[in-house]
C-alpha cells in the first residue's frame, strides 16, 4: 500500500492494523495532518445506510502530490490498482492518482482502476470529475465501473431500463472511448430491504461477456466494502492464472462473504470463498 498517514498516535494505529492483515507497509510515509473518517448510519428495513464524510485536511488529502517517486516504488510491480475516492478528495489526491497511473503505464505495469465515485466528496471541493476520471481511465486495463459510473465520465445515457442492458451499452461506450481497456467488471445487486438483497456479476471484454450465478444474501450485516472485496477477489483470480470466468465467480463469492462481516474489510481467507463456491458453507464448522 502506497498512503500517507497522520503522524499521530491514530496514524500509527492504522499502521499496525494494515500490518497484522500482512500488508507492505513499506510505502506509507506519515505528514502533518489528521486522520480522514467517515461515519455510517447504518439503515434498517427499507431506510437505506447513509456515509458522512469528514476527510477535508487529511494528512492524506494534503499530501504533496509529487513527494513519491513512483517509477521506484511500481518498479518490479507484477500489477497496480488505483481507487476512485483517491482523485476525489481533492487537487492533490487528483494530481498524485494520475501521476501513479501514467508511470505504471510507462513501466508496461498493467492499472485496474475501481471508479468508486462519491458524488459527496467531488461535491466538497467542486472537483471535475468527468474530466479527472477519464484522465484516469486512460491509463486502466482493468476497470471495475457501472453505468453510473460511466455517465459520469462520458455523459453517457442510456434509456435501457433492465440492468444488464445499460450495464452492456456503457460498457460498450467505455470500449470506444478508452482503446486500451481490455475488461470491465461489475456487480449487479437487487434490493429488496436493507438486509436483504440478491447479488450476480458480469465481466466485459470487447469479444463477448461472462456472467455468474446469483446470490440470495438475507440476513446482511454490512454491505459497505462489498465492492472492493469483489475486486480484490477478480484480482486475486487473475493474478493467480484462473480465467476470467472463474475469477469472476471467485470475485463475487468473496464480495458475497464480505456481507458478513462488520466493518469496510473484507476478513474472509481465500479458503473461506472457496468454501461459498463449493457448497460447502452455511452450517456450523466444529
Amino acid at each position: 500500500m502506497v498512503s500517507t498517514l497522520p503522524d499521530n498516535p491514530v496514524g500509527r494505529a492504522v499502521l499496525g492494523e494494515l500490518r497484522r492483515h500482512g500488508i507492505d507497509t513499506s510505502n506509507v510515509q506519515f505528514g502533518a495532518g489528521r486522520m480522514g473518517l467517515y461515519f455510517v448510519t447504518m439503515g434498517a428495513t427499507l431506510r437505506p445506510t447513509e456515509v458522512t464524510y469528514d476527510r477535508a485536511h487529511s494528512a492524506f488529502a494534503d499530501a504533496d502530490p509529487e513527494r513519491v517517486n513512483w517509477d521506484e516504488i511500481l518498479t518490479g510491480a507484477s500489477w497496480f490498482h488505483l481507487s476512485g475516492v483517491t482523485p476525489a478528495l481533492g487537487t492533490n489526491g487528483a494530481k498524485a492518482a494520475q501521476r501513479a497511473a501514467d508511470a505504471a503505464r510507462r513501466l508496461n505495469i498493467p492499472v485496474s482502476f475501481d471508479g468508486n465515485f462519491r458524488a459527496k466528496l467531488w461535491a466538497a471541493w467542486n472537483g471535475d470529475a468527468p474530466t479527472i476520471l477519464r484522465g484516469l481511465m486512460q491509463a486502466a486495463d482493468l476497470a471495475f465501473i457501472d453505468d453510473r459510473d460511466v455517465n459520469v465520465m462520458l455523459g453517457h445515457k442510456c434509456t435501457a431500463t433492465e440492468g444488464s442492458a445499460r450495464r452492456r451499452a456503457a460498457a460498450n461506450a467505455a470500449f470506444t472511448a478508452f482503446p486500451q481497456l481490455k475488461r470491465i467488471a461489475c456487480t449487479l445487486r437487487v434490493s429488496g430491504a436493507t438486509q436483504q438483497h440478491q447479488l450476480c456479476a458480469v465481466m466485459f471484454t470487447r469479444s463477448g461477456e461472462h456472467r455468474t450465478r446469483s446470490y440470495d444474501l438475507d440476513g446482511v450485516v454490512d454491505r459497505i466494502g462489498g465492492g472492493d472485496a469483489f475486486a480484490a477477489g477478480v484480482l486475486h483470480g487473475m493474478m493467480t492464472g484462473l480465467s476470467d470466468e472463474v475469477a469472476l465467480e471467485f470475485g463475487l463469492a468473496a464480495a458475497c462473504v464480505k456481507h458478513s462481516y462488520p466493518g469496510d474489510i473484507n476478513l474472509a481467507t481465500v479458503a473461506e470463498v472457496q468454501d461459498l463456491l463449493s457448497g460447502a458453507g452455511g452450517d456450523i464448522k466444529r
